[in-house]
């Protein structure tokens, strides 16, 4: 299985380091020197990461074979995506790869089925996972502890404990408390 892992910047110096947008929770283990990652466009790659190191908060990263700022400038906007096993999993216990999530049925915790996981939508405050009705529609729901209550990829479902108003019209106004 390919996963993206990162999004190369803009070039850094004149001796062929770029920058990069990290896109994986894992960077020590996949973008480190030795690693030969695929590209899209797979046209530029596969590129061998020769040295890396963190600048300012940025990942710098230098390629085999590019040697100057000409050459780092023109892998600006190309993916670096590497291959995973699909049974691999993350070290800890409670992180998921998004396509172990894909394709999950969501249940609520008294059973009723809401949808199927189709997304996982990476913000920058949380992620969602965008779920498909069965009647077509789509529901965002945030994957975080208070609401996602259990994942279990043996049942191929994701259980949660919505609050009012998430996945129908059942929210509660403040004008809803003060009639009460």
């Amino acid at each position: 299985m390919q996963l993206v892992v990162a999004r190369i910047g803009r070039a850094h110096g004149i001796k062929g380091e770029v920058t990069v947008e990290v896109r994986t929770d894992e960077p020590e283990l996949r973008l480190a020197p030795g690693a030969v990652l695929a590209t899209d466009p797979a046209a530029v790659g596969p590129l061998t990461i020769e040295t890396g190191r963190v600048h300012s908060g940025r990942l710098l990263l230098r390629f085999e074979g590019v040697r100057d700022r000409t050459g780092a400038e023109a892998l600006r906007n190309t993916l670096l995506i590497a291959d995973v096993d699909p049974d691999e999993t993350p070290e800890d216990e409670d992180e998921y790869y998004d396509h172990q999530l894909i394709d999950l049925d969501v249940v609520t915790t008294d059973g009723t089925g809401i949808g199927r996981i189709t997304e996982i939508s990476h913000l920058p405050s949380q992620d969602l996972f965008i779920v498909e009705r069965p009647d077509g529609s789509e529901v965002l729901i945030p994957f975080v502890e208070e609401i996602v209550t259990e994942v279990d990829l043996a049942e191929q479902r994701a259980v949660i404990d919505p609050p009012p108003g998430l996945i129908d019209d059942r929210a509660e106004t403040a004008s809803d408390r003060d009639e009460a």
